[in-house]
């Protein structure tokens, strides 16, 4: 081994050094001696001892590796060897040899492209194991045209770090710079990256930050000081961000979050279960990897989005008002209340949302619609205040992989939704004012189920099918025996595969496909809709399932969208003042959910002479048009004539 003090991209990990071999550097504090172990391609057979540093580092250069050696630790004269903590891939899973990558050798294409900025974002949660039958960085590529022309221009990939197994949903992940061997190699993600921003679409990565996977996790060989029990999740030991031992922990995460944008070139992250990453150090770690994924792009813009249970503001606010400084937040309201207007059930945690106009009008004008207030499922208060907070900041959905998975059959709500409603709270998640975000199939009515799925090892493997029925048995719907018996075992072959898409049904469901396009192109080009003003719509309740919107634009150039979940309304008059159009103009229907195009029925005029008329189950905006706010005609022969005399 030759000493080297070469400059590194990461505090840890293995680093290609041009023409010198390759640099290894671990933080162990607990160990005395660490040794490199070289098992395959470049230099096999080999062992270096590492040197200590200051810190309870251990580091050196080893001329005989390069790209491509598979290496492992062996910590204390011990027997057993550990991959490295900072792996960047792990070809024979997470319990084999580590494997040394060369981020420079990969030739980017993308350099035209500037990243992803907040506002404007139509989002699209991906599973890559489950988006296309082969499961695959390249099969998703294959489909990144198709996404593109469809409108999405930022997408959401669930968890991709190495997991045990042969498939898993990714919150089970231990070697956390290590990308999924399953899914192809780490240039295959590279890849797809290059390829999405060639075709215009941004891509951001979910990641874990508050607990690591059950199997294959081995940080705390090379130190305990990774975890502590002061504090608790739901799903393991928390992560020490604030306790003794922790800034070698808080930069060994952060350091992961800068890793991804910069070798990688990912346009942001979403951050898992937030409410479950605790740090009470004056500089929060959300803070600081804010920081380091802004810095990673080097001037282009990024999208960093939470999950955030207990809807805290601070998570969105700016760094110079003492917040966080994230872009975006999930409105988890806003789902359960589409979620209980769609199927009428609001057990477990739908509790405190009936599916209202109200909390439909309320949640689009104003974010959470719990912001402080007592939560009955809790029973305490939930949220923060975020009035005034811009629309674009909330994340609002119909479907994401929790909530569709959060079922007994893993079912879409398109198969179990009437279609008129489907449709229109389609339309009103595509035109809100927040930033919309769809689940992989979404768009064309996916028949597959998405069901919680994780192949463990035989011991974990009972435990995990145990815990995932306890926490459904919440739904009183899935609590029953007859139900619980019928139950997809998560670590059965058979329940991954029916999870997978067949872009087939994009044309047996032409018409709900159509309508998810014709709304994403008219979100793009109606430059009131594409606003996303702050305080740029209002609303009122029409009836007990039925509300409007208006949204404000430039000189009278307004939107109305009417929503009506309900049966037909028929109204002589309707007082309310945000229906009336403004001066000079009357209203014009732009855009019907119930276009046939669509499978709907027909859309006749809103605005007729016997008064107004507003479709069941169906959403319709309308825009202004120069004229006189006459309503508009029904027949041929508007007025009476005198009666005709009698000719013969």
């Amino acid at each position: 081994m030759v000493e080297n003090k070469t400059k590194r991209r990461l505090p840890v990990g293995a680093e290609v050094v041009p023409d010198k071999g390759v640099h290894f550097r671990v933080w162990a504090p607990a160990r005395r001696r660490v040794e490199v172990v070289l098992e395959g391609g470049p230099g096999s057979g080999a062992t270096a001892v590492l040197q200590p540093e200051e810190g309870g580092y251990f580091a050196g250069l080893v001329p005989a590796a390069a790209s491509g050696t598979r290496y492992r630790y062996r910590l204390d004269r011990g027997e057993k060897l550990y991959p490295d903590p900072a792996s960047r891939f792990q070809p024979e899973g997470p319990h084999g040899p580590s494997e040394v990558v060369d981020p420079g050798a990969f030739a980017w294409r993308d350099g035209d492209f500037r990243g992803a900025p907040l506002k404007g974002q139509v989002l699209y949660e991906m599973h890559v194991g489950t988006f296309t039958r082969e499961g695959t960085w390249a099969a998703a590529a294959r489909e990144l045209p198709e996404l593109a022309r469809l409108g999405i221009s930022l997408i959401e990939v669930m968890p991709v770090n190495e997991v045990p197994g042969r498939f898993n949903w990714g919150y089970d992940g231990v070697n956390l710079f290590a990308p999924m061997r399953n899914y192809g190699s780490p240039d295959d993600l590279r890849r797809f990256v290059d390829a999405a921003h060639r075709a215009g679409i941004g891509v951001i990565l979910d990641v874990v930050y508050n607990h690591l996977g059950p199997d294959g996790n081995y940080l705390g060989e090379f130190s305990k000081d990774y975890f502590t029990d002061r504090h608790k999740t739901d799903w393991g030991a928390a992560i020490n961000f604030d306790g003794p031992g922790s800034e070698a922990v808080r930069e060994y995460f952060i350091a992961n979050a800068g890793y991804w944008i910069d070798e990688f070139h990912l346009d942001g992250l979403r951050l898992d279960a937030t409410q479950n990453i605790y740090d009470s150090s004056k500089d929060h770690i959300l803070a600081a990897i804010t920081r380091r994924v802004r810095e990673a792009a080097r001037g282009k813009e990024t999208f960093i989005v939470a999950e955030n249970e207990s809807q805290e503001e601070w998570m969105i606010r700016a760094a110079e008002r003492n917040g966080y400084g994230l872009d975006a937040i999930w409105n988890d309201d806003f789902h359960h209340s589409a979620k209980v207007a769609l199927t009428g059930h609001n057990e477990a945690y739908y509790t405190d949302h009936e599916g209202s106009p109200q909390e439909f009008i309320s949640a689009l004008k104003h974010g959470f619609l719990f912001q402080g207030q007592r939560y009955a499922w809790q029973k305490q208060r939930r949220g923060t205040p975020v009035l005034g907070v811009e629309p674009a900041r909330f994340v609002l959905f119909l479907e994401n992989h929790d909530q569709v998975a959060n079922t007994a059959k893993g079912e879409r709500l398109y198969h179990i939704a009437s279609p008129g409603r489907f449709r229109a709270l389609s339309a009103l998640l595509l035109l809100a004012p927040g930033t919309p975000m769809l689940f992989q199939g979404q768009e064309f009515g996916s028949s597959a189920p998405f069901l919680f799925f994780a192949d463990h090892n035989q011991e974990l493997a009972p435990l995990v099918r145990k815990g995932r029925a306890e926490f459904l048995a919440q739904f009183p719907s899935c609590a029953a025996p007859e139900v619980r018996e019928r139950l997809d075992a998560p670590d059965d072959p058979a329940t991954f595969e029916r999870c997978k898409l067949d872009f087939a049904e994009r044309e047996r469901n032409a018409g709900i496909y159509a309508l998810h396009e014709d709304l994403i192109a008219l979100r793009r080009r109606d430059p009131v809709i594409s606003a996303q003003r702050p305080r740029g719509v209002d609303g009122a309740v029409l009836s007990s399932h039925a509300f409007l919107l208006r949204y404000f634009g430039d000189d009278g150039d307004d939107r109305l969208l009417l929503v009506n979940l309900g049966g037909d309304i028929h109204r002589g008059s309707l007082p309310e003042p945000l229906f009336a159009p403004p001066p000079g103009r009357r209203w014009e229907t732009l855009w019907s959910s119930e276009s046939p195009r669509y499978g709907g029925h027909g859309s006749p005029p809103v605005n007729t002479e016997d008064g107004v008329h507003i479709p069941g189950e169906a959403a319709v905006l309308l825009h202004p048009v120069v004229g006189t706010p006459v309503p508009e005609k029904t027949s041929a022969n508007p007025r009476p004539e005198e009666p005709k005399k009698n000719v013969r």
